[in-house]
Parts: C-alpha cells; sequence; structure tokens
C-alpha cells in the first residue's frame, strides 16, 4: 500500500496519521522465506520537518516462523518495530545523521518495502529455539534437544596431531 506524502512534504506543520493493514504474509530474504504468522497495522505519524523533508514515526509487532539456528526447529520470532526515520523529496540530499526513506514516483511511500526494510535492520543476530539449545549431531544429525545419539564426536585439537602420530607409532 502507497501513502501520499505531497502534502506533508509541501506544508509547513502539516501532520498525517495512518493505520494501515499490512499486506505482506511472506518476508523473504536470502533465498529464504519466513511466514508471518501475527500482525498488528502499520502505525505511521507523518509530519513536515521542513522544506522537502517528513519525519517518519511509528511502530508495529509482527509474528514471523523462522528455524532455530543450531537445531533448525521452527520457533516463532517475535519483532517489535519502532520507525523513526526522515523522507525526502526526489532529489533531496540527507544530511549526515538522517537516514534516507527511499520514495517512488509522485511522492508515495512504499510501506510494504519500508516495513521490509524495518524488519531487516531489526532481524535478530541468533534465533534460538531455547537457550540451552543443544543443536544437531553433527556425524548422523539428530535432534540432540530430543534425545542424545551416542556417536563419537571428539575432534582432537590439530595441534595435538604430531604427538598422537608420535604414540601411534610407538617411537616413545
Amino acid at each position: 500500500m502507497f501513502v501520499n506524502l505531497s502534502d506533508v512534504l509541501t506544508s509547513e506543520g502539516m501532520q498525517l496519521k495512518k493505520e494501515i493493514p499490512l499486506e505482506m504474509n511472506v518476508f523473504e530474504c536470502r533465498g529464504e522465506r519466513f511466514e508471518i504468522t501475527g500482525r498488528t497495522p502499520v502505525s505511521l505519524v507523518i509530519t513536515n520537518a521542513g522544506p522537502g523533508r517528513a519525519k517518519i514515526e511509528g511502530g508495529m509487532e509482527l509474528t514471523l516462523q523462522a528455524g532455530c539456528d543450531r537445531c533448525l526447529t521452527e520457533v516463532p520470532v517475535e519483532l517489535k518495530l519502532e520507525f523513526d526515520r526522515v523522507a525526502l523529496m526526489p532529489g533531496g540530499k540527507p544530511t549526515e545523521a538522517e537516514d534516507e526513506v527511499a520514495l517512488t514516483e509522485g511522492y508515495q511511500l512504499d510501506t510494504e518495502a519500508f516495513v521490509r526494510n524495518e524488519i531487516l535492520i531489526n532481524w535478530p543476530v541468533k534465533i534460538l529455539c531455547r537457550e540451552d539449545c543443544k543443536g544437531i549431531c553433527p556425524v548422523c544429525g539428530q535432534n540432540l534437544n530430543m534425545r542424545d545419539c551416542g556417536c563419537d564426536t571428539f575432534v582432537p585439537d590439530p595441534r595435538m596431531a604430531v604427538i598422537q602420530d608420535i604414540f601411534k607409532n610407538k617411537e616413545v
């Protein structure tokens, strides 16, 4: 959905309040698809911030399904997005402290693209099903949270390989 910003960008002191339902059902990033299972409407307060500038504030909450980074179990990821950006007229130059928000032709704000960018900015570094997740066995692939597989997962220190060779050859 698009929001027309022409009045706000051209009228000093103008403010626009909008609640927009998010139509996006899937968030796609780096070849992965994350289903959006819960969402609140996108709440926006757009205020004129000087000639050719509009301050965009607001927020929303999302719940997405993603795989645990250790055991690959699907878990809900809750994101609380808070917006505080500046939109510029086409051809406007941002200051160093401002993040420019891309506008489409006709002074329109694409809310879907705006929310997509905010999800990317707020995406967690690591997604875990629980803090003490054991992950999967590197030998057989068993989820170690469900049961122990008994595989030998000992990885020797490569710096000790020379000493191990001495003992194997019984040169000591």
